[in-house]
C-alpha cells in the first residue's frame, strides 16, 4: 500500500558529499516521522537521523554537524544531506516512514541505497 523509493546513493570520496532521496507513494492517510537508517555488512541497521512531521530532528552522534535531514510534506518526500563523508559512512541507507492507512500505524521501509566512501 505505501512504496518508499530511496535516490542518490553512490561512490563518493571522504571528504565529499552526498543527497539521498526518498519519496513515498500510495494510499495514505498521513505520514508521520521520517527517518534514514544505515547498515553495514554484518552489522545491526542503526537510525541515522529522524524528522518528525512538526519538524524536529534527531540525530545520531556519528553524523551530527555533517548530515542534514530535511522533508518537504508537499512532495512526501525526505533528504539526508550528506557532507564530510567519511569510510565509516559506507553502508546501504534506508528510507523509513511511519505511516497512517485507515485505522493502522505502522512503519515502512525502502529498498536501500549503497553509499560507498573511499579513503
Amino acid at each position: 500500500q505505501v512504496q518508499l523509493v530511496e535516490s542518490g546513493g553512490g561512490l563518493v570520496q571522504a571528504g565529499g558529499s552526498l543527497r539521498l532521496s526518498c519519496t513515498a507513494s500510495g494510499n495514505f492517510s498521513s505520514i508521520n516521522a521520517m527517518a534514514w537508517y544505515r547498515q553495514a555488512p554484518g552489522k545491526q541497521r542503526d537510525l541515522v537521523a529522524g524528522i518528525a512531521s512538526s519538524g524536529s530532528t534527531n540525530y545520531a552522534d556519528s553524523v551530527k554537524g555533517r548530515f542534514t535531514i530535511s522533508r518537504d510534506n508537499a512532495k512526501n518526500t525526505v533528504y539526508l544531506q550528506m557532507n564530510s563523508l567519511k569510510p565509516e559512512d559506507t553502508a546501504v541507507y534506508y528510507c523509513n516512514a511511519k505511516v497512517r492507512i485507515r485505522y493502522s500505524l505502522g512503519d515502512y521501509w525502502g529498498q536501500g541505497t549503497q553509499v560507498t566512501v573511499s579513503a
